[in-house]
């Protein structure tokens, strides 16, 4: 995984907690749940990449 994928997806990663963080805090549910659903794909991104790279050695 490079470095540049990796800081992607964490940046992706921290984007959808503060924008799950704000839709808590005003009580909107659809950002709460488009938060919740950046970091699923985060979490997504590096599963893949970390198989890539164990099929890479």
């Amino acid at each position: 995984m490079s470095g540049t994928d990796k800081l992607k997806n964490k940046i992706e990663d921290l984007g959808g907690r503060a924008k799950e963080g704000i839709g808590k805090a005003a009580g909107d549910a659809d950002t709460t749940d488009e938060g919740r659903a950046d970091q699923a794909k985060s979490s997504l991104k590096d599963a893949g990449e970390k198989v890539k790279d164990a099929f890479k050695k």
